[in-house]
């Protein structure tokens, strides 16, 4: 293959890459706290073997949107949205997560939890425990849950040192390359989610045009392909 055709094929696996995480864009465009994702194309310059270098293009690494999704209400008495930036941080097996989806329920020992049954981690990064009998419960918006007896924990809004530092780990999951720090001046509001922040007729209108420069890429590979199947036999013959 020539240095066109070693080109185009980077060049489609990217394509092919950016067109899985616009499918998952979609796919999450009614999750609560989703948060959109794209694909960062770098250049990079391969060295080959008796031949000149390849300007090669490669989908490096995927882009979290970090912009607000449209808040909903609930009523729920354990949903929280946060207002502005910041996180939840959830406690799981493989440590400390940070998440913007607020549905949180209690567990059989009183606990804070999420859908999957990791705990929420308040501002020293304990769990946050209501007791059965605790009666109504409040937030407020910096966080404090408190009942008719008085404050029962204050709740944690959490960033990354570096908003590169965000991956995404499936679902409404991130863990963070570097440290976790405290955040100051969060609000939150209780009885509300907020939703994704994904808007699908953009993602499906990218997906179009993705695909459409995926088919060319192929059309002129299946190209080359001809054209050196041609050269062969004609060599051949």
């Amino acid at each position: 293959m020539d240095a066109s055709g070693y080109t185009t094929l980077t060049r489609q696996n990217g394509l092919l890459h950016e067109l899985q995480v616009i499918a998952n864009n979609i796919a999450n465009s009614s999750t609560t706290g989703f948060r959109r994702e794209g694909v960062v194309f770098a250049e990079y310059v391969k060295a080959l073997d008796d031949a000149p270098s390849l300007s090669m293009a490669h989908a490096s690494a995927r882009n979290v949107d970090l912009s607000r999704g449209e808040m909903q209400q609930t009523g729920g008495t354990f949903d929280f949205a946060v207002d502005g930036d910041g996180f939840f941080q959830i406690e799981t097996p493989q440590g400390n997560r940070l998440t913007r989806a607020g549905h949180f329920t209690p567990s059989a020992t009183g606990e804070l939890v999420n859908a999957e049954g990791y705990r929420l981690l308040d501002e020293a990064g304990g769990p946050v425990f209501v007791p059965a009998d605790a009666g109504q419960i409040a937030l407020s918006e910096d966080g404090t849950l408190s009942t008719i007896q008085g404050p029962l924990a204050r709740i944690g809004l959490w960033q990354p040192q570096n908003a590169t530092a965000l991956r995404h780990e499936g679902g409404t999951l991130f863990s963070v390359e570097g440290e976790i720090l405290p955040m100051q001046g969060g609000r939150m509001h209780q009885g509300s989610l907020e939703g994704s922040n994904v808007n699908t007729f953009s993602e499906i209108a990218r997906m179009m045009e993705v695909q459409r420069a995926y088919e060319l890429g192929q059309s002129f590979l299946d190209r080359e392909d001809e054209r050196m199947q041609t050269a062969i036999r004609t060599l051949g013959g």
